[in-house]
């Protein structure tokens, strides 16, 4: 088993990376991490070799950063094969207002990171994937696309912008036999939850999410809202007249507007 990760250093991507290795202990697994923090991508490849005796190969980049994650891609490919799954999780999300001029900058990397973040992961593997006629693309949006939320409408255009290009590169990929999985989950407790102050319905520990999304992928699911209470909510929003939605998320709390260092 060959899996290639981004977004690996914390929240989901560690978690998925860690649930990969627990699968696939002592099976000769391995894994490729990618994210911006090396000390953190290095002490996860510690934890999950002594642990679980599985390969980790690590890439300390920024999504942003296409050509860096070209070589990445290129050398993962060279050194240990095609990867089986490549899942692109890198995301970050920050409470944003239009009214800010100092918010144009977060706009901007918000978008960049969890948009064009996808576009950078996926593109140098698909020539191989193609020319091996099997493979599997895992994108991680969220429900928050479904519709736009007060306060974080970059955000929610991004994962918007997310549901529709994997949906755009599922059917792109379906002649050449390559899977493209969408999940969109709820509430997960990661650091990017951590600062928020309200209350986060079905809210599921990042660990048990990522067994999850491990099962979704082996399936293929082509589109999936984790948890299962949280895809009848995204389903109910959907068909939600605009004008009703307007007066629902008049009240609706604000993602706290905090400096992050990823700018």
């Amino acid at each position: 088993m060959k899996v290639f990760i981004t977004g690996a250093s914390s929240g989901i991507g560690a978690a998925l990376a860690t649930a990969y290795a627990k699968q696939n202990a002592n099976e000769g697994a391995t894994i490729g991490l990618v994210a911006r923090r090396s000390e953190h991508l290095q002490n996860l490849r510690s934890t999950l070799e002594k642990s679980h005796q599985i390969q980790c190969i690590i890439y300390p980049l920024d999504v942003r950063n296409s050509a860096a994650l070209a070589s990445a891609a290129e050398e993962f490919m060279k050194l240990h094969g095609i990867p089986d799954v490549v899942i692109a999780c890198a995301g970050v999300s920050r409470g944003t207002l239009t009214e800010h001029q100092e918010d144009i900058a977060a706009f901007q990397a918000v978008m960049d990171i969890n948009v064009m973040g996808l576009v950078h992961t996926f593109q140098p593997f698909i020539a191989a994937m193609r020319a091996l006629g099997r493979g599997q693309l895992v994108g991680i949006a969220s429900v928050a696309g479904i519709r736009g939320l007060p306060g974080a409408g970059a955000y929610s255009a991004s994962k918007a912008a997310a549901i529709s290009y994997l949906e755009s590169l599922r059917v792109e990929m379906a002649a050449s036999n390559i899977a493209v999985t969408t999940i969109a989950p709820g509430y997960i407790r990661t650091p990017m939850t951590d600062v928020n102050t309200y209350k986060m319905p079905f809210l599921m520990d990042a660990d048990v999410a990522a067994v999850k999304f491990v099962r979704a992928i082996e399936q293929k699911r082509r589109f999936v809202v984790i948890p299962w209470q949280m895809g009848l909510v995204a389903k109910f929003m959907r068909f939600i007249p605009p004008f009703l939605w307007d007066f629902a998320m008049k009240k609706a709390p604000y993602k706290p507007r905090l400096d992050w260092d990823w700018l």
